[in-house]
């Protein structure tokens, strides 16, 4: 996807457009309207008298709103034009709205054509990166100043419904209007584009299901002004890392998403444009990073996380009973079964990563009543791991996809065909058993103890998780640590084999604790050393890998909620300078996009290209790369729920200065924390 496309967005409701604010969608370029899981638009080109228009600028001041001055013509033409048109655009009430403005620079009165090519193809959110002929048929329909396209597949069927609030000469193809402006005037129309979601019945879904209506533009600029007064405030010498967090506050307000079955409750959508939907691994760790600024958005992921949690054996979707989703969709291709997204079930770390963020929040929050609201949740996620997830019965949670057609067959955070494999390239034969689902599995069964002796008054239960995750360390070291390399293993095999590759997964390890504390210095070493770490950030593979490769998405290339779970893993085994590099170099790569963290950029070393290359497929903004400062700064701030207190260890760079970060939420109500990069202050 092109990265310089811009955008407006609303949790799961967005457009993608060009920097002339036109959409003209190919494979190559998968710009259009989205809402429900559907391109209600892939066709949007403005004309003015049959030019085409070139935009002097576009101003994006936050998520909410574009502006986008044009001119008609080549460049050339931009010295004495005599004509000009603004193009501003909002997503507002769940629909997409634009107000084009026409002016008349002359000295003279003119006459304008004005012309909006519309079209759509109603593809599925989940096949507009690919070809396909779609099954059903395409109607047009003109009303009075609108123009109806839609989509019909059996019972299943999607409108489109764009009006104008001036008079317009509609066709089945757009719009026309003839336009006299006397010298030095402005003409305009607003146009409204809603997405229509149609039952058999002719109703509108959501209106049935939505039980409010979505937030209109003043409604949402002034939810955005609240959410960022309520966030911690930041200051640091650093401006970088100030600009960062800002960023990502912003962004992550944008990627709030209000579930249909909790219209009142937000909780962060995975990504745009590809993944802007409930998911079950993103959803979770974007919460847990964004503790210290937004806890309420952990409560929500675990409620629609915990209402959806597998029941059933299905193969299709990968459901086991306790099991946590992937991810839930709603288009064309989930609803005729070509995809198994409705809900998905494929992915082993979801499940034990749900109990760790049940278990997080109420740490940071104080809120006893969720933990045992959903204890028989946790405690079905817990089952899940070792009934499910101990494929064969040898103590280590792995994954094989039962859905051989459209499952996925890697089902870690990796989740590329290559991304698991060798040091000498080969792949391994599944069952896998990732390293970091084992650290994950440990994690989860101690914190459920926890909340089983204090909250769920079951002492036994307790007493026996505790035994299963000191076996499950002393077995994971023993059958993982590669001794003559001084690294564990990314995986076993289906075989129990070591698969020997050097990656960055084992960072995951520190963050979860299952690493013993005489490896944990071999292990910090590799993760900082010239092989795993370009000087941008720890590489998902190491080079001298064979299948290493620096644009590869899982094998070489860089991803920032990656380095920012390692960095907590680091400062929780007292490895304060490392985690100090790593956190410094990640606000460094921010600088080079607009303090915006990619979800991945090029694992090429910081000497050979001297800035970070961005991956061209990303999305952008993506929650887990957006919540990564968050946690970056709770490393170096030593940030750590103790009761009613907040606990403060900062151990900050010399780089960033001062840092303040002021009101930070929690069961202690609110706590300022502050350091000094210069003084180590509490060291």
């Amino acid at each position: 996807m092109n990265p310089n496309l811009v955008r407006v967005l609303d949790g799961n409701v967005f457009v993608l457009s060009e920097d002339n604010g036109d959409i003209e969608a190919t494979v190559a370029n998968p710009v259009g309207f989205f809402d429900f899981d559907t391109r209600f638009l892939s066709v949007w080109r403005l004309t003015l008298n049959g030019e085409r228009l070139n935009a002097l600028s576009v101003a994006e001041r936050d998520h909410l709103q574009l502006r986008f001055f044009l001119v008609p013509g080549a460049p050339t033409h931009y010295v004495d034009a005599k004509s000009s048109l603004i193009r501003e655009r909002a997503i507002t009430g769940g629909a997409f709205e634009e107000r084009l403005t026409v002016f008349n620079h002359h000295h003279e009165p003119e006459e304008f054509t004005v012309r909006l090519d519309v079209g759509s193809d109603f593809a599925p959110i989940l096949g507009v990166a690919a070809e396909r002929t779609a099954p059903g048929r395409l109607y047009q329909r003109i009303e009075e100043r609108g123009l109806c396209l839609g989509y019909q597949r059996e019972r299943f069927q999607r409108e489109t419904v764009v009006t104008s609030s001036e008079p317009v000469r509609v066709d089945e193809r757009g719009f026309t209007w003839a336009v006299r402006l006397a010298p030095k005037q402005a003409w305009t129309t607003t146009l409204r584009v809603r997405g229509v979601v149609l039952r058999p019945d002719g109703v509108d879904v959501r209106d049935r299901l939505e039980r409010r209506p979505r937030a209109g533009a003043e409604e949402r600029q002034h939810d955005l002004t609240g959410w960022l007064s309520r966030t911690p405030q930041l200051s640091c010498d650093w401006e970088a890392l100030t600009e960062a967090y800002q960023r990502s506050l912003v962004d992550l307000a944008a990627l709030r998403y209000s579930p249909l079955t909790l219209p009142n409750q937000v909780m962060p959508a995975a990504g745009l444009p590809w993944a802007a939907t409930i998911t079950g691994r993103d959803s979770i760790l974007t919460s847990f990073m964004a503790l210290p600024v937004a806890p309420e958005l952990a409560s929500a992921t675990v409620r629609m996380l915990g209402i959806d949690q597998g029941a059933v054996l299905d193969d299709f979707r990968d459901e086991e009973p306790g099991k946590i989703l992937r991810e839930f969709r709603y288009g064309e291709m989930v609803a005729f079964e070509e995809r198994p997204e409705s809900p998905y079930y494929g992915s082993a770390d979801a499940t034990p990563l749900y109990v760790i963020l049940l278990d997080e929040y109420e740490r940071w929050s104080g809120d006893v009543d969720l933990v045992r609201e959903f204890e028989d949740e946790a405690r079905a996620a817990l089952r899940w791991i070792d009934e499910y997830g101990d494929l064969l019965g040898d103590g280590y949670v792995r994954y094989l996809r039962r859905n051989e057609r459209s499952g996925v067959a890697n089902q870690g955070w990796k989740d590329s065909p290559e991304a698991i494999c060798y040091a000498d390239g080969r792949l391994p034969g599944p069952p896998l058993a990732t390293c970091e689902l084992q650290g994950y599995a440990y994690d989860a069964k101690l914190r459920g103890a926890r909340m089983a002796r204090e909250f769920w008054g079951d002492p036994a239960y307790a007493d026996r998780l505790e035994r299963e995750a000191a076996a499950l360390r002393e077995r994971f070291d023993r059958d993982f640590w590669i001794a003559d390399r001084g690294y564990y293993a990314l995986a076993l095999d289906g075989d129990g084999g070591q698969v020997d590759a050097l990656a960055s997964n084992m960072g995951h390890l520190l963050w979860s604790g299952i690493i013993p504390p005489e490896r944990a210095a071999q292990v910090a070493a590799h993760l900082v050393g010239p092989r795993l770490f370009s000087g941008w950030g720890i590489r998902s593979l190491a080079t001298g890998q064979e299948r290493y490769n620096p644009l590869g998405f899982h094998v070489g290339a860089v991803w920032p909620f990656d380095n920012a779970l390692v960095t907590w893993g680091l400062r929780r085994y007292g490895f304060a300078e490392e985690a100090g590099r790593i956190a410094e170099a990640m606000v460094d790569v921010s600088r080079y996009f607009q303090g915006r963290l990619p979800e991945a950029f090029a694992g090429y070393p910081r000497e050979l290209t001297e800035y970070p290359v961005r991956y061209p497929t990303a999305n952008n903004p993506q929650a887990m790369a957006t919540a990564s400062p968050f946690l970056l700064l709770r490393a170096l701030l030593g940030l750590e729920a103790a009761g009613e207190h907040l606990l403060m260890a900062p151990r900050v760079p010399a780089r960033f200065g001062r840092v303040e970060l002021l009101d930070v939420p929690g069961r202690w109500g609110r706590r300022d924390v502050i350091a000094s990069g210069l003084a180590h202050v509490g060291h």
